[in-house]
């Protein structure tokens, strides 16, 4: 069986028995592209008799050449479970790659808008266009719901509960959670729904749908970042935004107001609480106003020496 027919058996074993997202399956796959593409140049034209030292060359070739740790351990993390994959598949005995040590990643702080600036770069839309209504729509959803783009371009109709102020939004690894939905959201949607995409035709298999291109189609992740870059440049912000950086607003703005990050991690869809945590770190100074008010040695006068 050559590299192919291995790799695209190994995608499937990522869909139906790992379940990752489409966004991690096709960077696994890039990644095994990569080690493929290395193997061959060096002869090796499948991957059963790759070890450990063809391995480790590989990975340090690819360090050289990538700067970003986050890439560099996503690489190994791929690697480690296409090798685990041909174990399970009793193609391999071994795991050449069972021992390689991923980089340490340090913390990084997700960058955040205030309220006052998401506000300005939703005002400098031009509502006049035709796409003007979506464009606000979509920019409303990502501050008011913490949606990721890929949940927001997948989003359908028939996952709006308005009346129960809940959308179904479908996460990573085809994960389902409700999400709470302000009746000030809900106005822009139904604003887009009724008065915008009504006068649409939609493609095939995307009249359930909620956001639209002009063609009927489905709207890109592509697309939801250049929405996104062209009205923070309108609006006169110099940060690089994202649309990312409205879902990290999002979190950073109900912890700020004192939400509980439990209560955020589900909102958010979060495997695992850790990954909420990364918000505490976003307000030094809100951290500070708590210790100064809560803990007692800060009630006395802490010029004092003890």
């Amino acid at each position: 069986m050559n590299w192919d027919s291995v790799k695209n058996n190994f995608v499937e074993y990522l869909l139906l028995e790992k379940g990752l997202s489409e966004n991690t399956r096709l960077a696994y796959e890039r990644d095994i592209s990569k080690l493929q593409k290395f193997a061959e140049e060096q002869n090796y034209l499948n991957p059963y008799t790759i070890n450990k030292k063809f391995v480790e060359k590989f990975v340090q070739n690819f360090a050289q050449k990538t700067a970003s740790e986050r890439s560099q351990a996503r690489l190994v993390s791929a690697i480690k479970s296409f090798f685990k994959f041909l174990q399970t598949d009793e193609r391999r005995d071994d795991n050449p790659a069972e021992l390689l040590e991923s980089p340490k990643i340090g913390l990084r702080l997700p960058d955040t808008l205030s309220q006052e600036e998401i506000e300005k770069i939703i005002a400098s839309i031009d509502l006049s266009l035709p796409e003007g209504e979506r464009n606000r729509t979509i920019l409303e959803m990502l501050f008011g719901c913490g949606l990721r783009v890929s949940e927001l371009v997948n989003l359908r109709l028939s996952d709006l509960f308005f009346e129960e102020n809940f959308i179904r939004v479908i996460g990573k690894g085809d994960k389902q959670r409700l999400v709470p939905i302000s009746d000030w959201t809900i106005k822009y949607v139904n604003l887009y729904k009724d008065h915008v995409r009504t006068h649409q035709t939609p493609k095939p298999k995307c009249g359930d749908i909620l956001f639209l291109n002009r063609r009927g189609g489905k709207l890109t992740r592509e697309m939801v970042f250049l929405i996104v870059k062209d009205t923070t440049e309108k609006a006169g912000i110099r940060k690089k935004v994202s649309p990312h950086t409205f879902r990290h607003s999002f979190a950073s703005i109900l912890l700020k107001n004192g939400a509980d990050l439990r209560s955020i991690q589900l909102m958010l869809g979060h495997e695992s609480i850790t990954t909420t945590e990364i918000y505490t770190h976003l307000d030094k100074q809100q951290l500070r106003d708590a210790i100064e008010k809560y803990h007692p040695f800060y009630k006395v006068n802490t010029t004092e020496k003890y």
